[in-house]
């Protein structure tokens, strides 16, 4: 199912969906104008990775498609954060560390929630979580 027929089968102010859509500004480009609440563009701080999540946050802006949420994701120091805030100036951002808990947790075949609750990167998205207005009983 796409995510264009996914939120076509949603009422509008009776569910909550959070999706993983495909990498890129695809599905964004596809979607109707204002189709959801917020829009949440996950980078890791290469180059590459910060060109298109700046396409999407400029698709997401045109389109209305609610809040902008940046998550910088892999983040390993200060530099890769203060890339990614250069790139996407006083955007909402939520920061997620490079964890080794997240990585065990793969290996395992569970998740990081699971595996390591009290995880830098777990507390990360939790925060994300905060930022959306969404049920943290985590």
């Amino acid at each position: 199912m796409s995510a264009e027929q996914l939120l076509g089968f949603a009422e509008a102010d009776a569910a909550t969906i959070v999706a993983d859509l495909e990498a890129g500004i695809g599905t964004l480009t596809r979607l109707a104008p204002a189709a959801v609440d917020a829009t949440v563009v996950v980078v890791e701080p290469t180059l590459r990775s910060i060109d298109v999540g700046r396409r999407a946050v400029s698709v997401a802006e045109e389109q209305s498609q609610g809040q902008v949420v940046i998550v910088a994701n892999k983040v390993a120091d200060e530099q890769d954060r203060i890339r990614i805030i250069e790139a996407f100036g006083e955007r909402p951002l939520v920061v997620v560390p490079a964890d080794t808990a997240v990585d065990a947790a793969d290996r395992l075949g569970i998740s990081p929630l699971d595996h390591e609750p009290s995880a830098p990167a777990v507390a990360a998205i939790k925060g994300l979580i905060e930022l959306l207005g969404l049920d943290t009983a985590l």
